[in-house]
């Protein structure tokens, strides 16, 4: 059962938190009816709890100032009423804007979405009405993932890209096993999904007991993240900081930056990623005419293997500068970085000499909230330099032919990937079996190939399926209508998505 399950299912805990799940939910359903969005329900909901919060952490027995000025403190906000609590929280979203550290980046470019006074001032009651800091991590942060999912399921409103499934998030930590005292990063953290799945299995008992000094670290000096976008970033942090990540009065853990523009020069035990899709890099700036532009960027990187516009290909390469000599990566990417020739050759190329790319696990379509996307994870060890090749073979699982699964009625769970977990043996992946062959298991999903086998494929190309898929031979197991449906809506969407890569290269050169 997920984490969350456990929560809504714990007796007495259950009928503890049931009211204000209830309250979070019911008032969301008010404000749509009004135009309010999840997302904009979300931010709005961030901005408060964390003036909550604080305001909590003033009075006895914390006594903490997290640089709130008095004026545009939670009290403030609650003093007033009408067009002077719109025109007042206003005003406090631009002040404290200005901040520093973590209070300035929950409300970076902060806005006010919620244009009814009277509906303002419900929903500050709503969040008045409740005890914030002694409310368990588990409790709250279930809460707010819940609202972070909602959000993701509202395709348009696009932040389904900034929100990997659990289900896959789980089980690339399952087979990572990141241990107390190591560095995590993603360089592209979204809402922060990875992060707490490291948390989480860090602080499972079944795992790892901790003493002082590891709680201290995991809180404080643990992760390391980068989001560009504001909006996503902030709820990045609340997240975090709700699941009992950083403090309220710290600094952020999560950065504004650009993560491929230059190499920070910093070194991590484990990065776990999911990097924003799409297969060219680029940026929006305004011009002198006031019309927005957008420039597509290649990224000139003494520590790149190749240079390219290919964003997937660039947080490849860029992960593998992140890690340390010891370090490990688990990275969702998709197709066209398996089989991409050019720059995409040579990548893989290196990353084959370079590190021991280990894994690969191909994924099906209608697990993510963006339609149309063909993925797998890789994963990969590095190491120092060599002049023999770190790569031996390269494990695959199949988890995509004959795989249907769709968001609403068939949602991929943890469950799903148990089997993927176990054939990757992460106690021991020197010591693993195939479940293929030939003769007598032509259906297994789980095989390897050697370095050799892969550096004779054309493009040294990555993109390997070996089972049949039955839905050409065997009408009787097709899916039901309405999935197929979906599926075939799926793969209308890769395509488009496909067309549009190579019109956008073929604008480009030329």
């Amino acid at each position: 059962m997920s984490r969350a399950g456990r929560v809504w299912n714990c007796g007495n805990l259950y009928m503890n938190t049931a009211p204000i799940v209830s309250k979070v939910w019911s008032f969301c359903t008010t404000l749509r009816d009004d135009g309010v969005s999840y997302g904009d329900y979300l931010e709005q909901l961030t901005y408060l709890i964390f003036l909550k919060m604080a305001d909590e952490y003033a009075k006895p027995p914390y006594k903490r100032d997290v640089g709130i000025p008095a004026e545009y403190d939670w009290q403030s906000l609650k003093s007033k009423t009408g067009a002077d609590l719109e025109a007042h929280y206003v005003a406090l979203l631009r002040e404290l804007g200005g901040k520093r550290g973590m209070l300035g980046q929950i409300f970076t470019k902060a806005q006010n979405k919620i244009q009814d006074p009277a509906k303002l001032y419900r929903l500050i009651d709503m969040v008045d009405d409740t005890e914030w800091v002694t409310m368990g991590a588990d409790i709250k942060g279930d809460i707010y993932e819940g609202l972070l999912e909602k959000n993701a399921e509202d395709t348009k409103s696009g932040a389904g890209q900034y929100f990997t499934p659990r289900a896959l998030i789980r089980a690339m930590v399952e087979c990572i096993r990141p241990e107390p005292g190591k560095r995590i990063a993603d360089p592209a953290c979204g809402t922060g999904g990875f992060f707490l799945a490291a948390y989480d299995f860090i602080t499972n008992p079944d795992n790892f007991k901790l003493d002082r000094t590891q709680k201290a670290f995991l809180k404080h000096e643990a992760f390391h993240g980068n989001e560009i976008v504001a909006n996503t970033r902030r709820l990045c942090l609340m997240n975090m900081f709700l699941h009992n990540i950083g403090e309220i009065d710290g600094g952020a853990p999560i950065s504004p930056n650009d993560s491929l523009v230059a190499d920070a020069g910093e070194r991590f035990d484990y990065v776990l990623a999911n990097p924003p899709f799409g297969k060219k890099s680029s940026m929006s700036f305004t011009n002198e005419e006031g019309e927005q532009e957008r420039d597509d960027l290649t990224y000139n990187r003494q520590d790149f293997w190749a240079t390219t516009s290919n964003k997937q290909l660039n947080f490849v390469q860029h992960i593998r500068t992140m890690l340390k000599t010891t370090g490990r990566a688990a990275v969702v990417v998709p197709d066209n970085v398996l089989f991409e020739g050019g720059a995409g050759e040579t990548i893989r190329k290196k990353l084959l000499d370079n590190t021991d790319l280990h894994t690969i696990l191909r994924l099906p379509t209608g697990v993510f909230y963006a339609q149309g996307v063909k993925a797998n994870v890789i994963f990969f060890d590095n190491h120092e330099a060599s002049p023999n090749p770190w790569t031996k073979r390269v494990w695959y699982y199949d988890y995509r032919t004959n795989i249907h699964h769709t968001l609403k009625k068939k949602p991929m769970r943890f469950e799903d990937l148990a089997d993927f977990v176990k054939c990757y043996n992460p106690h021991n992946r020197h010591q693993r079996k195939p479940t293929w062959d030939e003769q007598d298991a032509p259906d297994g999903r789980w095989r390897s190939y050697s370095y050799e086998e892969l550096c004779a494929r054309d493009k040294t190309s990555l993109d390997i399926f070996w089972l049949k898929d039955k839905s050409l031979t065997d009408l009787d197991n097709l899916p039901e209508p309405d999935e197929l449906a979906e599926e075939i809506i799926e793969n209308l969407e890769a395509g488009l998505n496909s067309f549009r890569e190579v019109l956008a290269g073929l604008r480009q050169s030329g």
